[in-house]
């Protein structure tokens, strides 16, 4: 015969583990179990439904439903709510609380409790339809947990909001005050560079002019001139790492992330670094990287982020010092550059503030010039081309910072693709010329890839220049057919270069294309509308990129023909 249900004397005896484990659920004084019967009558009324509710399981247990302690505005807009989502007339009442759940969907939804005393809970309620072994309804289970201290937090987070609304509101009025003075273009933080570097440029400039005119200063005219040029060189770097920061907390610096020679970069740094290095008789050791391999970053911000470390490596070594820099490969194709000193290393507690803005750790007193700024520029930056920036450090036997960032193959391209787009172009005719293209691009694997592309044309020839403003010099001396531009380079962008060249009568007929791992289309909508003729995207699609050359090739030989522009064909 089956075993029959335990007589009600049984439940004196010791429990087994399971009963136990559910009364322990049931008396839990962090989330309140109401257990009502089919009708919604409660039925069981928990320890942390008292301690949440205030009222006693006697006071509501076979007398009421968990609606007649529920918001009845909430409750009715819940029963309009699922009315309209399951097309069907639900009740307000218990049947809007449970009516998911009776229909087997799982429910999980906000109500405030009215409390015994009158005061209000916001809760999160959790619904179970509790069924017998033929699968009948026989009560539900509402599970509620406290959600005061969510709901504080979205008040917080409204205010915050509303307050950085305010404050958005305020800045959108400050640039439109500084547009209608001429004195910044569309962006905001740019026109706050060139109100700072305005009056800071005058300081500068007559405090030198003071420093080498004739009659030389005297011994204490000279010291209080080489206290105007120190602070104004400094002023100078703290307010061009501020708007650095700013402009990336604001999250409008825009990285072009592709292949970049590690080699290359390293070789770059160790350029820049000597002379600090020098004059601090510090030692650099570089490592020799077989292979030449190739990490994903931003070309520029990556040596802006190792000029940083370099640069603090060195100022805060001890006298005779060394810096070793490494590079290992990680886990996950990974390349960790490190950076170690020989100085003063760094405490647990100095460690922890790392990273914070204007944070010397102690150093502001010191003979070494700083902004505090630079450390947090670079792990903003860093995190952004997808990497990690961190610290290891020994009071006393010196520190060593170090990033991580992607290892990824070098640029290539398919030569047959070359070679079939090729094929359709018009032959070179005996007497005309070669068009000329001008390449402005800071990454070496990219400029070679783009002077493999040219070669294999015979109507043209390539040059080329690292930087913006080298590039836009050229331009002007030997007037190219063609422009092609990179958006992020060192010194001035792609963007303010298109103006320039755009703004001078010798270069404004040109045809100036971008080629920009920028690609998303709110920055190639930006592009185009500065005046781009094409705006290209790498990888190079290198069918897309003939026919754009050809197109532009086309544009630049109707304007000559026009006599618009002055035409120069000696190039170097």
């Amino acid at each position: 015969m089956p075993a029959t249900a335990a007589p009600a004397a049984c439940l004196s005896k010791p429990q087994p583990p399971g009963a136990a484990l559910q009364n322990a659920i049931f008396n839990s004084a962090n989330f309140s179990s109401i257990a009502t019967d089919a009708q919604g009558v409660i039925q069981i009324f928990n320890v942390g439904a008292e301690r949440m509710l205030g009222y006693t399981a006697a006071e509501v247990m076979n007398k009421i439903t968990p609606a007649d302690i529920s918001d009845p505005q909430e409750v009715v807009a819940r029963a309009k709510a699922l009315s309209l989502e399951l097309d069907t007339p639900i009740t307000p009442g218990f049947e809007a609380l449970v009516f998911k759940a009776s229909r087997g969907i799982e429910d999980i939804y906000e109500l405030t409790y009215l409390c015994k005393d009158g005061s209000r809970l916001p809760a999160v309620v959790s619904v179970t339809a509790l069924r017998d072994q033929r699968g009948t309804i026989i009560g539900y289970l509402l599970i509620g947990t406290d959600n005061r201290a969510r709901r504080a937090a979205e008040v917080e987070r409204e205010r915050l909001d509303q307050v950085l609304r305010d404050k958005n509101t305020e800045l959108e009025s400050a640039r439109a005050l500084a547009d209608k003075a001429n004195l910044a273009k569309s962006d905001f933080l740019s026109g706050m560079s060139h109100e700072l570097r305005s009056p800071l440029n005058a300081i500068l400039g007559f405090a030198q002019l003071l420093e080498s005119g004739t009659p030389l200063p005297n011994p204490s005219q000279k010291a209080s001139i080489d206290q105007i040029l120190r602070a104004g060189w400094y002023l100078l770097e703290l307010i061009n790492e501020v708007l650095d920061l700013a402009l990336i907390e604001s999250g409008r610096v825009s990285l072009s992330c592709e292949p970049v020679s590690l080699s290359e970069v390293l070789t770059d740094c160790q350029t820049l670094i000597a002379p600090l290095a020098q004059r601090k008789e510090i030692a650099l050791h570089y490592p020799a990287l077989p292979g030449n391999p190739f990490v994903r970053a931003d070309r520029t911000r990556l040596k802006q982020v190792l000029i940083n470390l370099l640069s603090n490596a060195i100022k805060y070594n001890r006298h005779g010092g060394s810096v070793y820099v490494t590079c290992s490969e990680r886990a996950a194709s990974q390349m960790r550059i490190s950076v170690q000193d020989t100085g003063d290393g760094l405490s647990a507690d100095k460690i922890a503030e790392l990273f914070q803005p204007f944070n010397r750790l102690g150093k502001q007193n010191s003979n070494e010039e700083g902004t505090g700024i630079g450390l947090v520029v670079s792990k903003r930056l860093v995190e952004q081309m997808g990497g990690a920036i961190g610290v290891s450090s020994t009071e006393g036997a010196g520190s060593v910072f170090w990033i991580e960032l992607d290892l990824i193959g070098a640029p290539q391209f398919e030569d047959h693709v070359i070679e079939q787009q090729l094929s359709h172009t018009t032959p070179v005719v005996n007497g005309v010329r070669l068009r000329t293209l001008l390449y402005v691009e800071d990454n070496r694997a990219n400029m070679a890839l783009v002077e493999q592309l040219i070669a294999r044309r015979p109507d043209m020839r390539l040059f080329g220049a690292e930087d913006a403003m080298r590039g836009i010099a050229l331009a002007r001396e030997h007037h190219p057919d063609i422009i092609l531009l990179d958006i992020n380079l060192p010194g001035i962008s792609g963007l303010q270069a298109l103006l320039i060249l755009k703004a001078d009568s010798s270069t404004a007929h040109i045809p100036i294309m971008a080629l920009s791992a920028n690609a998303m289309p709110r920055e190639i909508e930006r592009g185009l509308a500065a005046g781009f003729y094409r705006y290209l995207t790498k990888p190079i699609r290198v069918p897309a990129f003939m026919e754009a050359l050809d197109s532009a090739l086309a544009l630049a030989g109707s304007q000559q023909a026009a006599g618009i522009g002055r035409e120069t064909y000696d190039v170097c």
